[in-house]
């Protein structure tokens, strides 16, 4: 029983970790933008189907071509900012309508590029730590926890000692304000956009091999990467991160020792809990009017 529950605690720190850049991604763009991203987990798929083109297809080797899904996923990011959400800037439900979409058209391109069928890339590494016969730690696993502790922490970093990470926070409190002090709304909202993609992105680059990679592998992705937001509290980062350990670990446990149904299903009962208890989610705070 030791083994399986430290088993599925390491399952969990690996779910945490890629459904953290995501959610982080997704709450950083909001925050600065205003506009909820549905398209989000598209980057996501997208990522991943930069690593089936370069990795699996061209043979490039695996780290360049997660760098270059980043890099590819950031850039469509800013295609989006510029043409979907900069001329809707004023009306948030409609930068929601055109995200869902580009949602749509990214599906149908990958579609196009690669069909429905399931692709299945060839593992990074086989090796696996071993903490004992029935506790094993496959290395691939590693890359994503490593990645998303370095990208948290640069992140980190970023907005809190840095100008334009500064700019950034300034916007997502008081735009009015922000830009009466000389701060480019337009710019931060780059900003955000393009790192809010790259995280999706390299989520997605990074579990790839991992994971059955498809067309419409974003939409489980984007449905976690809300109800994280919304249980930490939107518009928080650090609520975000604290959020998707929860979860990772409630649907983890829950899915090992019951199956992946009544995982779904508690995940929501976590959220709407949370909601009843605290309306504004674990670290958010009501606006003030």
């Amino acid at each position: 029983m030791l083994d399986l529950l430290a088993q599925t605690g390491l399952n969990a720190v690996y779910a945490a970790s890629y459904i953290s850049l995501v959610a982080v991604g997704l709450v950083l763009i909001f925050g600065v933008m205003g506009v909820l991203n549905f398209a989000h987990g598209e980057l996501f798929m997208a990522g991943a189907y930069a690593v089936v083109a370069l990795y699996a297809d061209a043979h490039l080797p695996f780290f360049v071509a997660v760098a270059a899904g980043l890099v590819f996923v950031g850039l469509l990011g800013l295609l989006m900012e510029r043409a979907l959400f900069r001329p809707l800037k004023d009306n948030p439900l409609g930068g929601l309508v055109a995200s869902i979409g580009f949602l749509m058209i990214l599906q149908s391109l990958a579609v196009m590029g690669f069909g429905v069928r399931m692709e299945h890339i060839p593992p990074v590494t086989q090796q696996v730590i071993e903490f004992s016969e029935k506790v094993r730690l496959p290395v691939a696993r590693l890359y994503v926890i490593v990645a998303a502790v370095v990208l948290l922490t640069a992140l980190w970093y970023f907005l809190k000692r840095t100008r334009f990470g500064w700019a950034l926070r300034a916007s997502a409190q008081d735009p009015e304000a922000a830009a009466l002090q000389g701060i480019s709304i337009t710019q931060t909202a780059r900003i955000a956009m393009f790192i809010g993609a790259a995280l999706a992105g390299v989520a997605g680059a990074l579990t790839a091999p991992l994971v059955s990679v498809n067309p419409h592998m974003g939409h489980s992705v984007i449905v976690t990467a809300f109800i994280v937001i919304i249980v930490g509290g939107v518009g928080s980062l650090e609520g975000a991160v604290i959020a998707s350990v929860v979860y990772a670990v409630v649907h983890t446990f829950v899915t090992t020792f019951f199956d992946g149904v009544i995982a779904d299903i508690t995940g929501l009962s976590l959220m709407l809990l949370v909601l009843i208890v605290k309306p504004t989610g674990l670290f958010g705070s009501r606006e003030r009017a």
